[in-house]
């Protein structure tokens, strides 16, 4: 019998190998934890909001966008220095304001011919600060309790702030994070809070 010459195809069934099927698991397992980690990271970080008005000047300008972070405070108490994200009286119908921390709880606060007393000593403020022209309620002396903060704005005489009978101390349950992460804004570059 002769035998044909020429190709031949054969069709080899196709096995799925062990070492294949662990890879899809690793690289499906990779991007769950990816995912996840996003997730995580965006509601810590990545929440966004804009300042509104010149408060915060020269740090912050009107319109700039900040992250704040939600996080922080959940694992720390505020800290004097802070620029933290707040809802005035705790009202969800208000903008968030963003502020400076300058005094903490148990701390007195006092405001004194324009110039802010902590614990009646002068604070140690950047020469760029401004004296103050309002004392506000901080004309008398008052004692932060537990869970209370005294903020200021930066620019301290265009800002609405723990001066404000409307405002006054901002408790920590109205605190909704830290401004951490300034980005860029016309001739601004972005940058880190301090």
């Amino acid at each position: 019998m002769a035998r044909k010459k020429g190709l031949t195809f054969i069709k080899k069934k196709k096995r799925i190998k062990k070492t294949h099927i662990k890879e899809l698991i690793i690289f499906i397992f990779s991007i769950l934890v990816t995912v996840f980690l996003s997730f995580v990271l965006v509601y810590t970080f990545g929440t966004r909001t804009s300042v509104i008005g010149v408060s915060m000047e020269p740090v912050l300008y009107n319109g700039q966008e900040v992250l704040m972070d939600r996080l922080v405070y959940q694992l720390t108490a505020p800290k004097k220095g802070d620029v933290v994200v707040f809802l005035p009286n705790g009202n969800p119908n208000s903008h968030f304001y963003l502020k400076r921390i300058v005094g903490v709880p148990g701390e007195t606060v006092q405001i004194i011919g324009g110039y802010l007393y902590i614990n009646d000593v002068l604070y140690d403020e950047d020469d760029s600060i401004d004296k103050m022209e309002d004392e506000g309620i901080a004309g008398n002396m008052i004692r932060l309790r537990s869970d209370e903060f005294f903020v200021l704005g930066d620019n301290r005489n265009n800002s609405e702030d723990s001066r404000s009978g409307n405002i006054g101390v901002v408790t920590r349950d109205v605190i909704r994070g830290k401004a951490w992460f300034k980005l860029p804004f016309l001739d601004v570059p972005m940058g880190f809070i301090e």
